[in-house]
């Protein structure tokens, strides 16, 4: 269970206790790897808790913080020194069966019940990682680079990875465990469970990425040296088919955001393994939250000339995004401008800027120089327009009732 601690001792980017507090120029301090994300992973120029311009991106060991926290932490340790920790009422069923495990090639009724166990709660969830549960499940998982087209062993990591999935979900963040899951070997074994496994293996091998997302792992090493090709074509597949799984199709493209977000070199990656086709395809049939999280997929790939000119080159490309301009959400329409500003401004062939007055982009961009207030969206629909609204308006397809309105934005602009 989470232990309360003094909000001076939280960082304020995660809110969990600091272990390595720095204070930054603006005087506010945050755990060093928090801080060094936001500035120097995504590159941000402001300080996260005052939103302050930051001249300077020195960060200083804050040591007198550092060793109240950690005189703190020996207060709690001795108070609770006397609550050694209790075995569960399952401990006896869960050394039995973790030892069959570990001396048979026959395991899955045993991973059965030991999943069933695991969901009881926190007391046996805190007894199962204490007797090595957790390497116990990792080693089966690793087994099928062994015995790669076993029939036994890959049924037996799927139903490990129920059991690690149902554990996971018991725990808030598990530092061990995540060390475990991060080898080369887990992961190797986690993307071809990705790749061949069930509906619902895929799922949890989905979400275990997910939690390694979470914790910063290191995608692009996993990307560059080893299957990234393989690994985002089988996240494609879960996207482009929920038939096999819901809930793995939603938390494929959850993972993809996440990836993307945080790594430009794994953004060339997917667009090798035909994600903007396949996004775009998709787009018209999807749902509102589907929609939104696909077109930010599409912004992040269309930051990429790759990622662009495969946009434009698509026949359905700009068809797809105009038609979900307006007509989706306001983030969906925030998203979509910016798609559409990437576009005009590095590759505004006489086609593409056609094609957007056809499929009614043109209109609704006006449109939003009505409806929205100014804003960073509005701006980009203003510099969109002062780059081909002339061209627009000598089209002979553009509209006679707007052509004198855009002259008169285009003057005031």
């Amino acid at each position: 269970m989470a232990m309360d601690f003094p909000v001076d001792f939280r960082c304020p980017i995660s809110m969990e206790l600091m272990q390595d507090p720095v204070t930054i120029s603006t005087g506010v301090t945050y755990e060093r790897k928090n801080i060094e994300k936001w500035l120097f992973s995504y590159n941000k120029k402001t300080c996260p808790t005052t939103m302050q311009r930051i001249n300077s991106f020195d960060i200083t060991p804050n040591h007198t913080l550092k060793r109240l926290i950690l005189a703190w932490q020996n207060e709690e340790a001795a108070r609770s020194c006397e609550s050694r920790p209790v075995r569960s009422l399952k401990h006896d069923e869960l050394v039995s069966l973790l030892a069959t495990m570990e001396s048979t090639p026959f395991k899955v009724n045993s991973l059965k019940k030991l999943r069933a166990i695991v969901g009881l709660g926190h007391e046996v969830k805190d007894d199962f990682m204490r007797c090595g549960g957790v390497e116990v499940l990792v080693q089966i998982i690793a087994q099928i680079l062994i015995e790669t087209f076993d029939f036994v062993a890959f049924t037996a990591c799927e139903e490990a990875l129920g059991v690690l999935h149902q554990y996971l979900s018991l725990s808030e963040e598990d530092e061990k465990t995540i060390q475990l899951l991060s080898k080369p070997e887990s992961i190797k074994s986690l993307a071809i469970m990705l790749q061949r496994g069930s509906g619902e293996a895929r799922f949890y091998a989905v979400t275990i990425f997910q939690k390694l997302a979470q914790v910063d792992y290191n995608w692009k090493k996993f990307v560059i040296q080893d299957q990234g090709f393989e690994f985002f074509r089988s996240l494609l597949e879960l996207v482009s088919d929920d038939q096999i799984c819901t809930k793995a199709s939603a938390s494929a493209l959850e993972l993809l955001i996440e990836i993307l977000g945080s790594s430009k070199t794994s953004r060339l990656k997917v667009i090798e393994a035909g994600a903007v086709c396949i996004l775009i395809e998709l787009l018209p049939d999807s749902n509102r939250s589907k929609c939104e999280k696909m077109l930010l997929l599409l912004k992040l790939l269309c930051e990429c000339a790759e990622g662009r000119l495969a946009l434009v080159e698509h026949g359905l490309g700009i068809a797809a995004i105009s038609k979900k301009l307006l007509h989706v959400s306001s983030a969906a329409t925030k998203i979509t401008v910016k798609i559409l500003w990437l576009i005009c401004s590095y590759h505004p062939s006489e086609r593409v800027l056609e094609e957007l007055l056809i499929f009614g982009s043109v209109k609704k961009l006006l449109a939003l120089l009505h409806i929205d207030n100014r804003s960073s969206t509005k701006e980009k629909v203003v510099k969109i327009f002062k780059l081909h609204g002339n061209s627009w308006r000598q089209n002979p397809c553009f509209p006679c009732e707007l052509k004198d309105h855009l002259g008169l934005m285009n003057g005031s602009c």
